[in-house]
């Protein structure tokens, strides 16, 4: 089935853009600082990549063999794994990271390392999802498969009923199905839409890369340790599915309480694709912040709790993030629009009655 193209509202509240666009460029105007990333930045970025690599070559040289110890480090591994997702590809691949364009692509190849494609994540992640942010059929993060409903525009099935049950398991997959199977379905859908062309590559390009990116990362995350570890090859292999089953629970805990919770809205674009929203205000309804005031988890996931900001401003690195919430909360209450925003738990809580809510009714 053929979509209807997305026409956002250019007409509404153009006001609302324009001052805060204004404000947060003052912000930075005024403070003499860079949109990218600081010193701190830097060594986030340090610790993150020592966090998975660390315990991979200790695994590897056998610094420890005792096999509940080696577990722990496969544990490291994948929040390691998930630290490199939220806090250095994420803000490469948006060109975000540094005003040197071979920095962000460098940088954005991480994903590769933790068993992803960069030129997949590109398309999904900044193409689709930022720009129809909880738009059915467009946004490729509400499609959870036929054993998820995330909004009452798609189809309820009997099997939903139990869906905040199953829900937090099936995340624990997400990582390990993108590394084995879910990047080639991908491409050869975003060839069918002719989405490739967004990066500047043939489908026979991106097909290369991600075949040589699949035998890199199988090699060296797998295969290598199969044979120099003492553990049992089996061990192993047990040890890397729950790596990334860890990994996997993270990311998509995550990235779920931003837009999938009982705050956010699902619009529907009329029959010819308009929207009734202009852009920015789309992402204020589509969009949730949480745990701004917990420090050390907004450190670690890369402030993806203020996803609005990152909504709004995703060429700006995310270390600024918590300054500008203060200026884009205030704009939005001066123009009577919302800004979501909850607790850790509340989130959590908010995400599991939508998906309740989803489960046993039709409509809201």
């Amino acid at each position: 089935m053929e979509t209807v193209r997305i026409k956002f509202n250019t007409v509404d509240r153009p006001e609302f853009v324009k001052e805060l666009r204004s404000r947060v460029n003052s912000y930075f105007k005024e403070n003499n600082r860079s949109r990218y990333a600081n010193s701190n930045m830097v060594i986030k970025t340090i610790f993150m990549i020592s966090l998975y690599f660390v315990p991979y070559f200790f695994v590897l040289f056998n610094v420890f063999e005792n096999t509940w110890s080696v577990f722990g480090l496969w544990v490291l591994m994948s929040t390691g794994m998930a630290g490199i997702g939220f806090s250095i590809m994420h803000d490469a691949n948006h060109g975000a990271y540094s005003k040197n364009k071979n920095v962000n692509k460098y940088l954005g190849y991480m994903i590769n390392f933790i068993g992803g494609s960069s030129d997949n994540w590109k398309i999904q992640h900044n193409v689709l999802h930022h720009t129809y942010t909880n738009i059915k059929d467009h946004d490729e993060d509400l499609g959870g498969g036929t054993l998820m409903r995330f909004s009452y525009h798609q189809k309820r099935l009997k099997v939903h009923r139990f869906q905040q049950f199953y829900a937090w398991f099936l995340y624990c997959l997400i990582t390990v199905s993108w590394s084995i199977k879910k990047d080639f379905l991908q491409l050869e859908r975003y060839k069918r839409k002719d989405l490739i062309k967004t990066q500047n590559i043939t489908y026979k390009k991106a097909f290369t890369r991600l075949i040589f990116a699949k035998i890199f990362y199988y090699s060296y995350i797998l295969v290598i340790p199969m044979v120099f570890s003492s553990q049992v090859w089996w061990l192993t292999l047990i040890f890397y599915f729950i790596m990334h089953f860890v990994c996997g629970f993270i990311i998509s805990v995550v990235f779920q309480l931003a837009h999938i919770v009982s705050e956010t809205k699902f619009p529907e674009p009329k029959e010819d694709g308009h929207m009734d929203n202009n852009f920015a205000i789309h992402q204020l309804y589509t969009t949730a912040n949480f745990a701004k005031k917990n420090l050390l988890f907004s450190w670690y996931v890369g402030g993806l709790n203020y996803q609005i900001e990152h909504h709004l401003f995703p060429n700006i690195c995310h270390v600024h993030y918590r300054k500008i919430s203060k200026i884009v909360k205030n704009t939005a209450k001066e123009f009577n629009l919302p800004y979501y925003q909850n607790t850790l738990l509340g989130a959590i809580t908010s995400h599991a009655k939508h998906l309740t809510k989803l489960g046993k009714h039709d409509f809201a």
